[in-house]
């Protein structure tokens, strides 16, 4: 229990190289909760009460590019935000705060996301812009559309807070995102729109593949830790606004 609620489930700890490591499931151990209902601030508050210091979380993305293929992996640096109601206010806190996002992902993680994610001989980009849509529902080929425009590289449900409240709370944050289809209207190629038909199949196969990838590059990273751990910017970024 945290001053915000529950977590999204019990947070597993263990050691992997000599190193403490918590994991936890943004949709709950049985993937029931939906992206608008993520406690994120909870999620992100137990584990800072147990010392974590630096976040990876990856996620599942689609891609509004047609250069941008399933199977890429992407390291965002900007998000868009057009979701709402979602907990993203200082009442629970009572404190106003007015924190700067210009930069919302740590560049020493995210520096080092990319370069495990190359080790393991995948194609990745990087400074790409996730646009975050409230979800549950996939996007229409007109909202797709709009996202581009807007200057969105893929599109994506949980960014948004989560990626925020890091930032609050002093967490230096990255994301590993894996393309696993395009948005409707981007690509004749797959898309979640065909869910239900034997194209889906495509969509799964990338998902599965995808998600050994990450793996591989999360313990790229952890085995290259030293690069990042001694990163203390968001930490550093939040104190001085909380002094001032």
């Amino acid at each position: 229990m945290t001053p915000y609620g529950y977590p999204s489930a019990r947070i597993t700890i263990g050691d992997w190289q000599n190193t403490h490591v918590a994991f936890i499931e943004r949709h709950g151990t049985k993937h029931s909760i939906p992206p608008h209902k993520v406690p994120y601030k909870a999620n992100l508050a137990a584990l800072k009460s147990l010392g974590v210091r630096h976040v990876i979380a990856t996620c599942v993305v689609g891609s509004l590019r047609e250069d941008l293929k399933p199977g890429t992996f992407v390291v965002p640096s900007q998000f868009i935000d057009t979701t709402w109601g979602r907990d993203d206010t200082f009442s629970v806190d009572k404190r106003l705060i007015h924190l700067p996002m210009s930069e919302p992902y740590c560049k020493t993680c995210s520096q080092a996301a990319v370069k495990a994610i190359r080790n393991v001989l995948v194609s990745v980009r990087s400074d790409v812009t996730v646009l975050v849509i409230q979800g549950p529902r996939f996007s229409t080929i007109a909202e797709g559309k709009m996202y581009a425009q807007w200057g969105g590289d893929v599109i994506n449900m949980t960014q948004y807070p989560e990626c925020y409240f890091a930032r609050e709370l002093g967490l230096c944050y990255t994301a590993i995102g894996s393309i696993t289809d395009y948005n409707p209207g981007v690509s004749d190629g797959p898309s979640m729109s065909t869910m239900g038909t034997p194209d889906f199949e495509n969509v799964l196969v990338v998902f599965r593949q995808n998600t050994d990838k990450t793996i591989l590059a999360l313990r790229q990273m952890m085995l290259n830790r030293h690069t990042f751990v001694g990163c203390c910017c968001a930490e550093t970024s939040t104190r001085h606004h909380y002094e001032d």
